[in-house]
């Protein structure tokens, strides 16, 4: 087994700078071998993927002894390089043993490129469209998609297949733009800044996902108009909107590939001759064709495809321009890991051309800094590609945590995530505990899994009892607690904060429960989004961990001489934190007690219990 302390990439005795580098940037490497193993050379390998493979061998002269380790050291010059370095390391000894220690990453991306902080700073709150809120009952006639509308608010979404064996999702509630704009007063007060809306473009599909028309809203929603005003509106209460953009596929009912007719022009399904029939993909026209994973409903579109292109991103009045001129901020790409790396560069150009704020947010379900998609690396984070990925992995690894796992895997997790991302990237990701594709983080923290066993009947029927949906909440509010203290934005699912539960798709897209909100969870949230707004450490503090280990987890955040702790028990027994500050040091009314035998300050944690603390500005 290999010594781990010979080389830790975490240790500044070991690497600096810690983590991604810019290009350009000399990476001091140093090894710490036992001086009793008797190495006398050391040599590091360095392989540049991005650069046809390219192999740099360095060598590692001695340098000296620390204790009763020896020192070998060299600077990894990165040079103009851009893309991903993996790097090893190997000793040799007189006697010809040799020792390959296993090879690393380094990302080295390009620092010419900034990423705007506003969103990673502050609040997202995600709104699937036609759930959130209604203003009236809509009429579907003539709308795209021959769609029924629920009269009553509070009915089950369809679920069960019908006679083909299909849920066509064309059951809708009337949720609309209107709706939205009503309660910003609400999204206000839990701190929001950020309103990502999932797709609001026509579409026959109430998730919108497949869409039919990139130039309008879908009128069930409302109108062009209406957007902008939401748009005002919003940035008058200082909130910012991020449009959800479905790049990689349309609907089978759409302007572009209209296959069922229903639009007047020649969609690609009609005839060779449309002019979006180069858009797509046919194996034989015009009922075989490329589509997102083999869904008929969702024909794929050639992102290369130079018209394509234009219209989507290239065109003076293209479609990522023209929505961030009419209000929106940002952009958020659906699958993103399947976009090519040439598409998504021209469109994060276009949108900072457009409104040089503006954020371009991918989704990648795994670690966005090596992800290999179609046999190809993505450049994704590498500068000039996205700004800043949904973080799945920081909810795989907190709902790990709280359902019975060890604090140090989540460190684990983030670490390498902290790690391999530029510092932009990570403190520009959306950090959700639940969105439109995951079961409800009420019901997953209250029955202690996603329950994917059971029958979907079960499932559509399962309600927490009064034990689990207890357990539930205190183990939610400890989830949000550290998601709300955690680099990154906190990206609430609606109505998550009112104590929604559901498990998978539609399960989760329930509509929100005015009038019957979960009221405890929604002052927490409240005063969550509070502190996240008003504490700077929150915002864009630099993160240390202070306990990682078994049900107890603690950071703190720093900005300039201000410090907020984050103070979590997972388990069901009582725990103990040490705070880094005195008693004395702490702001607020609490008070703690003093270890006898060191004197310091020490939080008493009772179970499935956090607390957000912060050392008063100006005292030593």
């Amino acid at each position: 087994m290999i010594d781990p302390s010979i080389f830790n990439a975490r240790d500044p005795r070991c690497k600096t700078p810690y983590g991604a580098v810019p290009s350009g940037t000399r990476v001091a490497l140093t090894l710490r071998p036992r001086r009793a193993d008797g190495w006398s050379r050391a040599v590091l390998r360095a392989r540049f993927e991005f650069r046809g493979e390219e192999i740099a061998e360095v060598p590692m002269p001695w340098t000296g002894l620390d204790g009763d380790r020896d020192l070998f050291s060299c600077a990894l010059d990165t040079g103009d390089y851009v893309g991903l370095v993996w790097y090893s390391f190997r000793l040799e000894r007189l006697d010809g043993k040799a020792l390959e220690l296993p090879e690393r990453q380094l990302t080295v991306y390009d620092g010419a490129h900034s990423v705007p902080a506003w969103f990673g700073e502050g609040v997202t709150y995600q709104i699937f469209p036609d759930r959130f809120r209604r203003t009236c009952v809509p009429d579907p006639a003539g709308m795209v998609g021959g769609r029924s509308v629920h009269t009553g608010w509070f009915e089950e979404p369809v679920w069960q297949p019908d006679a083909r064996g299909e849920v066509r999702n064309r059951d809708f509630f009337g949720g609309s733009l209107a709706g939205v704009e009503e309660k910003l007063d609400y999204l206000q007060s839990l701190g929001v800044e950020t309103l990502y809306f999932c797709p609001i473009f026509e579409a026959a599909e109430n998730h919108r996902y497949g869409t039919a028309d990139y130039e309008r809203v879908d009128p069930m929603l409302g109108s062009n108009e209406d957007f902008k005003g939401l748009c005002a509106a919003a940035r008058a209460r200082g909130i910012r909107v991020m449009l959800d953009g479905v790049f990689n596929h349309q609907g089978f009912v759409s302007r572009y590939f209209n296959g069922d007719g229903f639009y007047p022009e020649l969609g690609a399904h009609q005839s060779k001759a449309s002019p979006y029939y180069p858009w797509y993909h046919f194996n034989r026209w015009p009922d075989q064709y490329d589509a997102w994973w083999g869904i008929y409903s969702l024909p794929a579109v050639n992102e290369s495809q130079e018209d394509y292109v234009d219209y989507i991103i290239e065109g003076e009045d293209s479609i990522v321009r023209r929505w961030l001129r009419a209000g929106a901020d940002g952009w958020r790409l659906d699958v993103a890991d399947e976009l090519p790396d040439a598409f998504i560069e021209k469109l994060h150009r276009a949108a900072r051309e457009a409104k040089p704020e503006a954020v371009i947010i991918g989704e990648v379900w795994e670690d966005g800094s090596n992800k290999i998609a179609y046999g190809v690396r993505r450049r994704h984070l590498l500068g000039g590609h996205l700004d800043g990925l949904m973080n799945y992995p920081f909810r795989n690894a907190l709902l790990a945590w709280l359902l019975g796992g060890d604090a140090g895997q989540f460190r684990e997790s983030m670490e390498t995530i902290r790690e391999n991302y530029p510092p932009a990237a990570f403190y520009s990701a959306m950090n959700s505990l639940g969105t439109h594709d995951t079961p409800r983080i009420l019901t997953l923290l209250g029955v202690g899994g996603d329950c994917g066993g059971e029958s979907k009947q079960w499932r559509a029927e399962h309600r927490l009892s009064p034990e689990e949906r207890a357990l539930g909440v205190r183990r939610l509010k400890l989830a949000a607690l550290v998601q709300y203290a955690f680099p990154g934005s906190p990206t609430t699912y609606y109505g998550d904060e009112a104590g929604m539960e559901g498990f998978e798709d539609p399960f989760n897209r329930r509509t929100y429960p005015w009038g019957e909100e979960d009221a405890e969870l929604i002052a927490w949230y409240r005063a969550l989004g509070k502190a996240r707004r008003e504490l700077a450490p929150l915002r864009r503090g630099a993160l240390c961990y202070t306990a990682a280990e078994g049900d107890v987890l603690a950071f703190t955040r720093t900005w300039e001489e201000d410090t907020v702790l984050c103070a979590c028990n997972a388990g069901r027994e009582c725990a103990r934190v040490t705070l880094p500050w005195s008693a004395a040091e702490i702001g607020g009314l609490l008070c703690f007690p003093t270890d006898p035998d060191t004197g310091e300050a020490v939080v008493e944690l009772p179970p499935l219990t956090g607390y957000l603390l912060r050392k008063s500005p100006g005292r030593e």
